[in-house]
């Protein structure tokens, strides 16, 4: 049949063996499997194609509000979107050698590698389901890219799965993870990193998990940042109202609920709208007052407890007390 010999014809041309190859020589697997490789590049073509096309919707919609005189006055051109990491007016712009001491200049803007943004969603424990756990949480980059986004099994029985909130159903959890695992591989990405997220409060309790206050960035804060009088009153608190007005984007629409990913790469939005202000607010503070420097994780404030970190009268009188019942030393 004609189809039949045109098939063996591509079939033979694609897997010919190269002049000077003998009979029944083994070839190189390599010379018949562009395809994979064609695939692939596509794919990083169509996803950068993507990403651009939201940074310029992103960039007009910033210009729009700059415009508005929300955002201040718009950059020049080449302006770069992270604050000038340099010191403070008045201050010397090179460091001064010799081994005295110098007050250290303010924190520098994170950069976009240094940045995430997380949205966690919950489900109802215990009785009538009015304990909240994790069932899914979602991280997103600086440009929105996904870097984490997996369902959690919580610790205890579900309740109330708050479909209409969550999106959490009970086939998600068919392919959930363990609590423990899940904050782990989460805590991993967190650690290090200016965290953006709305009502951080409620993803940190639900992560069992504390972030350096210095390194969060609550998009709640947002309409502070902004005039005032030109923000609708509703858009202080909600993560939705703020996404309409202010990116006019909307999110949380339908029966399906929440999404995670969605709400995550919105927050982003948001703190990236007022970057350049927020870091250098955060500047000034760093310069008036010390950096936190708290742990990562409440769970680091075990070692602490260990005797090396205690006063030496204090550690040689616990071990005392956990032998048998003795005297008081003389």
């Amino acid at each position: 049949m004609p189809g039949a010999n045109m098939t063996s014809q591509t079939s033979a041309a694609c897997c010919s063996e190269p002049p000077g190859t003998l009979p029944g020589e083994a070839r190189a697997p390599a010379q018949c499997s562009p395809l994979p490789n064609l695939h692939a590049k596509d794919v990083g073509r169509r996803r950068q194609k993507k990403r651009s096309r939201q940074h310029q919707r992103f960039m007009a919609r910033k210009a729009l509000l700059q415009e508005q005189g929300l955002l201040g006055t718009a950059p020049g051109p080449g302006a770069s979107p992270l604050p000038d990491p340099s010191p403070a007016p008045g201050r010397s712009q090179h460091p001064k050698s010799g081994t005295g001491s110098r007050r250290p200049a303010g924190r520098q803007a994170p950069g976009p590698g240094k940045c995430v943004a997380i949205d966690c969603e919950m489900v109802g424990t215990g009785p009538r389901g009015r304990v909240s756990e994790l069932a899914r949480c979602s991280v997103v980059s600086y440009h929105g890219d996904v870097l984490y986004d997996k369902y959690v099994r919580p610790e205890m029985p579900i309740t109330d799965y708050r479909t209409r909130w969550s999106g959490i159903t009970r086939q998600h959890m068919h392919k959930a993870i363990p609590f423990r695992t899940a904050q782990k591989e989460i805590v991993k990405l967190l650690k290090g990193k200016v965290v953006v997220g709305h009502a951080l409060h409620n993803d940190f309790q639900a992560l069992k998990y504390v972030h350096p206050r210095s390194h969060t960035r609550d998009t709640t804060r947002v309409p502070s940042l902004l005039d005032q009088s030109r923000v609708p009153t509703r858009a202080h608190v909600s993560l939705k109202d703020l996404a309409l007005h202010l990116l006019n984007k909307k999110i949380q629409v339908g029966r399906h609920g929440h999404s995670s990913v969605e709400d995550a790469a919105t927050a982003m939005e948001l703190y990236r709208l007022v970057e350049v202000r927020w870091e250098e607010q955060e500047a000034d503070s760093a310069r008036a007052a010390p950096d936190d420097g708290g742990p990562d994780s409440s769970t680091e404030l075990e070692r602490f407890m260990e005797d090396q970190y205690w006063p030496a009268d204090l550690a040689q009188g616990a071990r005392g007390s956990s032998g048998d019942t003795q005297g008081p030393a003389v």
